[in-house]
């Protein structure tokens, strides 16, 4: 089964919401993917931690089928982040951010990780993602996520980054502040202009928008898919992650790339994220089993099926 490669940051995390607050719990965007693809397939993780990283925390990755040899542990501390949620849990107020020994994160790809053919990097530094895609040997597909911060200050490069990228995920904040847009679909369209063949917009209890061009290259193929309902969320971090680690380990484990495996991905994609969001940290996924997944997936696909419109009915 072919494995996927992720490049990021794994943390500890001090989370506040309405439903409790947890202290230095794992955490990071790397870490949150890669328990997530886990289900799919074989992870290779590049990150980098600080002597402080506790051993529970790298046996957690281990008993997920990640593979940790491109993680570094240096001197120093371990990425922090402290954050809080209120009520409206699609917006987290950072509190704090130490990057500590990630600052100074600059990924060194191992040989016999260089010919994978699933790569994501990330939400890093664009200029970091290009390093990264130099060190690979000609991948199959390559996605990436972005916030705010690299938009705001390194578009260029970005930009540069985008045109070697073939999906892009982010949420739809991010989509409209990338391309100046406030219509989604306007955005969608100019954003693709710059080199995706694929952006996945994901929108949080609203579900997830997928944008391709036509096969003509003029109009937009849109898919969608509705967030899954629950009626417990403790702690929404990470959810757009492991959206992410679910799209993305599917993909490699499935082997193919074409339109409707997408699609399957990005519903598996929704289903992980669902499950995440239902405990703090990573410890609905560490519990989680593929046989739930699946139960989820079949759900998920009922309630958005509906059939053809009927013979004689006028339209």
């Amino acid at each position: 089964m072919p494995p996927v490669l992720v490049v990021g940051s794994v943390a500890y995390d001090s989370v506040q919401t309405p439903y409790g607050t947890v202290e230095e719990v794992l955490g990071g965007s790397a870490t949150y993917f890669s328990v997530a693809a886990s289900f799919f397939t074989k992870v290779c993780l590049v990150a980098c931690v600080g002597r402080d990283f506790r051993r529970q925390d790298l046996q957690v990755l281990e008993r997920h089928n990640v593979d940790l040899e491109g993680l570094e542990i240096v001197e120093g501390h371990t990425f922090r982040w402290r954050g809080k949620y209120g009520h409206d849990l699609n917006d987290a107020q950072t509190l704090d951010t130490q990057l500590n020994v990630f600052a100074n994160f600059s990924p060194k790809i191992p040989h016999r990780y260089r010919e994978i053919s699933h790569i994501f990097l990330a939400n890093i530094d664009p200029l970091i993602q290009r390093k990264v895609l130099a060190q690979v040997k000609q991948p199959v597909l390559i996605a990436c996520d972005t916030m705010n911060y690299w938009i705001e200050g390194h578009f260029e490069s970005l930009l540069e980054t985008l045109k070697r990228v073939n999906i892009l995920i982010v949420n739809d904040a991010e989509t409209r502040q990338l391309a100046q847009e406030p219509n989604l679909v306007r955005a969608a369209r100019r954003i693709l202009d710059w080199g995706p063949k694929a952006l996945v917009v994901k929108r949080g209890e609203f579900g997830a928008l997928m944008f391709q061009k036509d096969a003509a290259g003029h109009g937009l193929s849109i898919f969608g898919a509705p967030a899954f309902p629950l009626e417990s969320i403790f702690d929404p971090t990470g959810a757009g992650d492991s959206f992410a680690g679910g799209f993305m380990g599917y993909l490699a484990g499935l082997g193919r790339t074409d339109t409707q495996a997408i699609r399957q991905a990005i519903i598996f994609g929704t289903v992980i994220a669902s499950f995440n969001v239902e405990q703090f940290s990573l410890e609905r996924l560490k519990n989680l089993t593929f046989t739930e997944i699946g139960m989820r997936y079949r759900q998920l696909r009922e309630m958005t099926s509906f059939e053809d419109i009927a013979d004689g009915a006028g339209l």
